[in-house]
């Protein structure tokens, strides 16, 4: 082939065209909008990953320790009945004995009929993330059932068997049953009777409150009074989170050792305290 047609070959091709006036531009303002697309796409994608596991955590803190706890509701019963299948027949108006319990144990069974007809959650010895799991717990070093002073115990609002959720509901007058191995011991709410009032019981003690959580006077002998000061009488506080949801503050209720111990040998069905509803 001769160096003039190799020439002319070459003169034949078209000529590629220059870039249009702005195409450069363009391309850049494209490959930036396809970058700006995928990062968007990869932070959609990011954000409904992260809401599958809020929304896994949420119903495992909220329905599946509920099943847990429930469980172990059942196992706690189990294990206390066992234990009082033969109650001793002590005089109804008589001292029960003090009781002794290790960390985490079962000693009582709560009875709250506001809260339902069958309502009832076995009591574990102190008030831990690992004892408050199993049900609601006794704050260690205050009063046992039937003492002076007060029984305080505490128990999740939402979640973990969600034993408080409702505690909100509770009225002036409304019996809180303690269950022991050998009594049957009737608080009742704090509170005004006739008018409902939660806050205005003679005592001077509320009913109900809604406290920070580092109050813990709410707890002391004497709820509100100082934790070193003697007992006025025989309480009982229950403690748990509020609002629902949220740990910001505690919903706190207060009740009054009703008369004396009921012997669990002579009325094992109970008092009738247990039937108001």
């Amino acid at each position: 082939m001769s160096a003039e047609t190799d020439t002319a070959r070459w003169e034949r091709r078209p000529e590629v065209p220059p870039p249009a006036p702005g195409s450069t531009s363009r391309g850049r303002h494209r490959r930036a909008g396809d970058i700006g697309r995928t990062v968007v796409r990869g932070i959609g994608q990011t954000l409904v990953t992260l809401g599958l596991v809020v929304l896994l955590f949420v119903v495992y803190e909220v329905w599946v320790t509920d099943l847990l706890t429930a469980q172990r509701q059942g196992e706690l019963s189990d294990e206390l009945q066992g234990g009082w299948d033969d109650p001793t027949v002590g005089d109804p108006g008589g001292t029960p004995a003090p009781i002794d319990v290790a960390l985490g144990e079962p000693f009582a069974v709560l009875h709250i009929p506001r809260l339902g007809e069958d309502w009832s959650r076995v009591v574990v010895e102190g008030t831990g993330g690992e004892q408050l799991a199993q049900g609601p717990g006794h704050y260690v070093g205050t009063a046992m059932p039937g003492e002076q002073g007060n029984v305080a115990l505490a128990g999740h609002r939402v979640g973990r068997g969600s034993p408080f959720l409702d505690l909100d509901r509770m009225r002036p007058g409304d019996p809180i049953v303690v269950e022991t191995a050998d009594w049957w011991f009737v608080y009742r709410v704090l509170g005004d009777l006739a008018t409902g009032d939660l806050d205005a019981d003679p005592s001077g003690i509320p009913g109900m409150q809604i406290v920070r959580p580092s109050e813990v006077d709410v707890i002391a002998p004497t709820p509100d009074g100082a934790a070193d000061a003697a007992a006025t009488g025989a309480y009982l506080t229950l403690t748990t989170c509020h609002p629902k949801y949220s740990a910001r503050q505690r919903l706190i209720v207060h009740a009054v050792l009703e008369g004396g111990p009921v012997s669990r040998a002579q009325s094992p069905d109970g008092p009738d305290a247990l039937r108001e509803g």
